[in-house]
């Protein structure tokens, strides 16, 4: 395909992304699941896992893929897109992120965050040292140590833009519930992009990359926070005019939101973190409002879906094709559960937490989302795990997304939740 061409195939696949999301959404709504679960399950339907083993012609024609990368393909179309509309998420995400809030539960997110990496990391390194003794799950150029931090790194990720977006959908926006799982989800996520981090490291022999991974972003939160944040407050009668955000002033802080993803990225750490910083230090009132207003609409309804289906795009389920495998797929899964969701929970009571928020907390918390499968495509494109492996932490992360919206109603049921105080 020439250029033209490839541009035209994109609009093609960008009205069957859509369009495709919105029906699973239909019967996801029925159950009880958020539109993002639906678009979550709709990448995964629309790659090889159904559509190219049912019609892989079709499947092939209309999301081409060169496994060799030697030549430019239509799918590549989408992961530019697809990461912009992350990011552009995350920086929403941001801005409705209260520092305020989280200050006054920073006890209990600092010690549900901690439940939240250190029992699954614990349950994901005893799970590694199985595999690596008894089984062929691990490849042979895998190092144990290795092998234990990066299950450890997968069992203890949140995902963070799909625990944002239910958070969203049940308002639970400004809450305790959603302060504290935000809060401690965003730690969550950036401690195991920072283990994986050294599993490279190891891997490569260089540990000066974990070293710019951990402390570049620490220095880059630091920066925003304590520089940006400031220097945006100064500035926002400059950035607004007549009560409303100017054009100039959007162009700007679009710029910032990209130089942090751009950022955060280049270190080491996903884009997601760079964008949900720097939202979360713009100056609260007009600007934020009229951020929020031009930005989430467009982003929610285009750009959003299609991160999740190129993330789909790439997973493969069919390869957890024996009994043993749906065996260590249940133990994973099992691990993934107790040492997520009940760690969690079990943090939030002690911190003082009712057992109805903690509850929902825990069951928040123990959705993995897409931010794992990423992960894991990592690992199996650097050949730290199996495509075994990497089918089995599929499922995992599928199942314990899926739990969570039904899990969330049993649990803590419907209605209004106390709002921090």
């Amino acid at each position: 395909m020439n250029n033209l061409q490839l541009a035209v195939h994109f609009f093609l696949q960008i009205a069957v992304i859509l369009l495709f999301c919105r029906v699973i959404g239909a019967i996801a709504l029925r159950f009880g699941q958020p539109q993002v679960v639906a678009e979550m399950l709709a990448g995964v339907l629309l790659g090889p896992s159904l559509f190219g083993l049912l019609l892989p012609e079709w499947q092939q024609w209309l999301f081409p893929w060169d496994k060799t990368q030697t030549t430019r393909d239509a799918q590549s179309y989408l992961f530019p897109a697809a990461q912009l509309g992350l990011a552009l998420y995350m920086f929403v995400v941001g801005m409705d992120f209260r520092i305020d809030i989280v200050r006054r539960k920073l006890k209990s997110s600092i010690a549900v965050s901690l439940a939240g990496i250190l029992t699954p990391l614990a349950f994901g390194a005893g799970l590694a040292w199985f595999f690596f003794h008894y089984t062929e799950l691990f490849p042979k150029s895998t190092s144990l140590p290795e092998g234990m931090l990066f299950l450890g790194a997968s069992m203890c990720i949140t995902a963070l833009p799909v625990l944002a977006r239910i958070i969203h959908f049940k308002k639970l926006t400004g809450t305790t519930i959603g302060t504290v799982a935000l809060g401690a989800g965003a730690i969550n996520d950036a401690t195991a992009w920072c283990l994986l981090a050294v599993v490279l490291a190891s891997l490569d022999n260089n540990w000066s990359h974990a070293l710019l991974n951990i402390v570049g972003g620490l220095a880059y939160v630091a920066f925003t926070l304590l520089v940006v944040r400031p220097l945006l407050s100064k500035a926002q009668g400059r950035l607004t005019k007549d009560g409303a955000l100017t054009e100039a002033g959007l162009v700007l802080i679009l710029a910032l939101m990209a130089l942090g993803a751009w950022f955060t990225d280049l270190i080491g750490l996903h884009a997601v973190f760079g964008a949900f910083v720097m939202g979360a230090a713009m100056p609260r009132g007009i600007v934020t409002r009229d951020l929020i207003a031009r930005i989430q609409p467009l982003t929610v309804a285009l750009l959003l879906p299609l991160f999740f289906t190129y993330s789909g795009l790439n997973t493969k389920i069919g390869l957890l094709n024996s009994s043993f495998l749906w065996l260590m797929c249940g133990a994973v899964l099992t691990a993934a559960i107790l040492g997520k969701g009940v760690a969690c929970w079990l943090a939030a009571r002690v911190t003082g937490i009712s057992n109805r928020e903690a509850l929902g907390i825990g069951t928040l918390m123990n959705a993995r989302g897409l931010m794992e499968l990423i992960i894991i495509n990592i690992g199996l494109q650097r050949g730290i795990i199996s495509p075994a492996l990497f089918a089995t932490l599929v499922i995992m992360a599928i199942v314990t997304t899926l739990m969570a919206s039904p899990m969330f109603e049993r649990l803590v049921g419907t209605g209004t939740y106390r709002p921090v105080t």
